[in-house]
């Protein structure tokens, strides 16, 4: 039998199982799909035949609609840091609900908030929104305005949140509805080519189209996870400064994830902004742009606005008041990171035990199984070892296996500070079932 004759079994089998699993979740789907498009709040949360349905969370586990209790490897694309109904964040937001959720008026708890941030990032001036594509999307508008240019450069096949300009890129289908006027204004170059960005800048230079600002994730996170060469980011920072173009890192993704402080901490950067949003609120909707002194300066002179009714919102600043303060604390981060290698070095052993044809990449509290011996260091990379089919069958196996994982993806996982050794030791057990599944001689038994 051949691997993708292997992969299309698997798969027909674990489909099979995963629906007689989930009668409630295909019931509400039914209902679902008369009033929201498609059945979901957002396209991330569509699925074939039907989205898996969410009741409730505790700590580092789920239950859906059903009554399945899983393990959560996804925690909201990273958002939930801190678990689900964390005590600590919970307190806080009965406390803030009392005296009041929203004035339009700046409250003390920002303050804070800010303050806090700057300490992490090095960075002087903030400002919050209310989710990550607002954080971008506000980021490359103060570039724009500060530099009097309009072109942007980005990387390619980064996910920057869902807006016109940060969504040229992502190809065709995520493109659809954006006026050619706006796509022709963005600049797309592969992650780790750092001669490429010099390139695609001295091209536009001499189009008289100096770029307003580069955007990137110090961690490409939309292809599993692949990491900065060395040298990458530092040759970035100079060549950006090089040119006079703004230099944004996107941390909506990695900030307090990978470490306190982010990228900006854990590679030394010196961004002229940063995006923040997702674990930052502790899963209320919360982000937040931090900007160098010079960049915030420039925006007090020239009177730029940005507006946000919801912005700073009092039971939004609580949440990531207590996030930052009591819950994301240095033990926090220390435990978060070791039970982090303890998951890469499980994955490990079940690779080199069974002669399966994989790696695995992880920084902070996220990692990844690639499958294959080529390292992903760009899109192109990505693009060419990705299988769908495979991708969905590893979806299906560790749903099946009580680990909620995230759909449509590669095997990646995003760890909280409410995980344990046992959820992370079950983890390493399921994939040691399927490596055994996809690697299992044909004359071997057949294990359900």
């Amino acid at each position: 039998m051949g691997q993708s004759q292997r992969i299309r079994r698997l798969s027909e089998r674990e489909s099979a199982a995963l629906d007689q699993r989930t009668p409630a979740s295909s019931a509400m789907f039914r209902r679902a799909a008369r009033v929201l498009a498609g059945g979901v709040a957002s396209s991330f949360q569509a699925r074939e035949p039907w989205p898996i349905y969410i009741a409730r969370g505790q700590g580092a586990r789920v239950w859906d609609v059903d009554g399945n209790e899983y393990f959560d490897f996804h925690n909201g694309f990273s958002a939930m840091l801190q678990g689900h109904a964390n005590p600590l964040i919970g307190t806080a937001v009965a406390s803030r609900y009392k005296l009041g959720t929203h004035f339009a008026a700046p409250t003390e708890d920002a303050v804070a908030v800010a303050e806090e941030l700057a300490r992490r990032w090095k960075l002087p001036g903030w400002r919050f929104t209310n989710s990550g594509t607002e954080s971008t999307m506000a980021a490359v508008r103060v570039a724009r305005a500060l530099t009097g240019r309009h072109d942007v450069v980005r990387i390619q096949g980064t996910y920057h949140g869902h807006h016109d300009t940060l969504l040229v890129g992502l190809g065709a289908l995520h493109e659809r509805g954006i006026p050619p006027g706006t796509a022709d204004l963005v600049h797309p170059v592969e992650f780790n080519d750092g001669d490429a960005i010099e390139r695609r800048i001295v091209e536009l230079e001499r189009a008289s189209r100096a770029p307003a600002c580069l955007i990137l994730e110090a961690v490409m996170t939309h292809v599993g996870l692949a990491l900065p060469r060395p040298g990458y980011l530092e040759q970035v920072r100079e060549i950006t400064r090089r040119h006079g173009v703004l230099l944004i890192v996107d941390e909506v993704k990695t900030g307090l994830a990978i470490a306190a402080g982010g990228a900006v901490e854990r590679f030394g950067l010196e961004p002229d902004l940063v995006t923040l949003a997702k674990a930052l609120g502790a899963g209320l909707p919360t982000g937040a742009i931090g900007m160098a002194a010079e960049v915030a300066r420039s925006i007090e002179q020239i009177g730029l606005v940005h507006l946000g009714t919801f912005n700073g919102n009092p039971l939004g600043m609580a949440a990531s008041r207590a996030n930052l303060l009591e819950v994301l604390t240095p033990g926090a981060y220390e435990r978060l990171f070791d039970l982090n290698n303890r998951l890469l070095s499980g994955c490990d052993e079940v690779i080199a035990g069974s002669g399966l044809e994989a790696h695995t990449v992880g920084i902070g509290s996220k990692g990844c199984v690639f499958y294959g011996s080529e390292p992903v260091v760009d899109q192109r990379s990505f693009k060419r070892r990705h299988d769908p089919e495979l991708a969905e069958l590893i979806w299906l196996w560790l749903t099946n296996r009580g680990l909620f994982v995230t759909p449509g993806r590669e095997q990646e996982w995003n760890l909280t500070v409410a995980h344990d050794e046992r959820a992370v030791d079950r983890y390493v057990e399921a994939f040691a079932e399927l490596a055994d599944a996809l690697t299992r001689q044909p004359s071997g038994s057949a294990r359900a």
